[in-house]
């Protein structure tokens, strides 16, 4: 199957360009450390990333994924601005890319597509990340989790990108890992493509309907060339 007529492609970034976890566990345990709080392994934070910094620390002080239960807003806040800062201070230490993220980037925008990064994660990080692996200059636009008052699973940071590079829905392209990346894209009527081996709690991404699905991030260049 062929994507035709694409121009822009979106991609989430955690978990679908890199794996990011190794450092926030270790911003998470330092902010959990800090306030004399039982720590976790890096397993255990995998399955908490997805859905921005401040679930992240909720569910860091929750100790689940579940964040049914109310967490004392003054801890909340302490806690947030302590994870913010520690993550601050190791955003690349052990991030690395998914194989094969680089060169099939820069092997799409060699054939005139149009890139843009859309996470959930806090705006200040994304750059000096991208830059950090020396992926900064192949995107036209970031938005983060922050850049807009809705992030995804709200189609809003997709068609606020659409709507900014002058690009309609029918011609772009959401690529990520989790249901938050996939339901936006159904939302706002684009086509997505879901990757397997990120952050989706367990969850088979197939279960959330995307129009096509790879295991290897190389494997897009299949549907799109």
């Amino acid at each position: 199957m062929k994507l035709h007529n694409k121009e822009l492609i979106l991609f989430d970034l955690d978990g679908t360009l890199i794996d990011s976890v190794p450092d926030l566990t270790l911003a998470v345990n330092e902010m959990l450390s800090a306030l004399g709080r039982k720590t976790f392994p890096e397993d255990t934070v995998r399955y908490w990333v997805g859905n921005g910094a401040q679930m992240l620390v909720k569910r860091a002080l929750l100790g689940t994924r579940e964040t049914d239960e109310e967490v004392d807003e003054v801890l909340f806040e302490k806690a947030m601005a302590l994870f913010l800062d520690f993550y601050a201070k190791h955003l690349a230490e052990s991030t690395v890319t998914y194989p094969h993220v680089e060169e099939t980037l820069r092997s799409l925008k060699k054939n005139g597509y149009r890139l843009a990064v859309i996470t959930n994660k806090p705006f200040a990080f994304v750059g000096p990340i991208l830059q950090n692996l020396g992926l900064d200059d192949l995107f036209e636009l970031i938005l983060g989790g922050d850049s807009l008052p809705q992030k995804k699973p709200d189609p809003a940071p997709l068609l606020h990108t659409c709507q900014t590079l002058g690009v309609s829905v029918e011609q772009s392209l959401m690529v990520g890992d989790s249901k938050n990346d996939i339901l936006a894209a159904n939302t706002a009527g684009m086509q997505s493509i879901g990757v397997t081996y990120g952050y989706n709690y367990g969850e088979d991404i197939a279960v959330y309907g995307p129009d096509a699905i790879v295991d290897d991030f190389a494997d897009i260049l299949n549907f799109l060339m």
